[in-house]
């Protein structure tokens, strides 16, 4: 778990240290992250989507947090929640293609929904998707 938790603060370009802890990562998103956390994450999880970061954050919120250069605290729980997800997704995939495609193709586990659509929806929509993330890396059925 310390690996997915560097990894989350990677792929955000939060940490510059060695290691990072869970604790670490849940006082900068209750202080809020900066808005080049969402930045950096749309790059990885969507490049071709410009319309992908206010599918997370209306488009006149993301207008003021880019002013304010600062998301809310439930905004960086979101970030923070994707990138974890996308985190276990590469380390599923070992390609960021493949993961992509994991997470923007309707899953039959999702009711036909798309993961990433899930994950954002709340923690448990997340903890669904890891949950089959978790399954596909070690061998059950998904």
């Amino acid at each position: 778990m310390e690996t997915l938790t560097k990894d989350v603060a990677e792929i955000l370009g939060l940490s510059r240290r060695a290691s990072i802890s869970k604790y670490d990562l849940a006082l900068r998103f209750a202080a809020g992250l900066p808005v080049s956390t969402l930045d950096r994450l749309c790059r990885a999880v969507a490049p071709e989507d410009n319309s992908f970061p206010t599918e997370l954050i209306p488009r006149a919120t993301l207008k003021r947090r880019r002013a304010k250069k600062v998301l809310s605290p439930e905004e960086s729980e979101l970030v923070g929640r994707l990138a974890q997800v996308w985190a276990m997704a590469l380390d599923v995939y070992q390609d960021e293609e493949t993961a992509r495609r994991f997470l923007n193709e309707p899953h039959a586990l999702l009711q036909g929904k798309k993961p990433i659509d899930v994950a954002r929806t709340n923690a448990f929509g997340a903890s669904v998707v890891e949950d089959i993330l978790g399954r596909l890396k070690y061998g059950s059925a998904a």
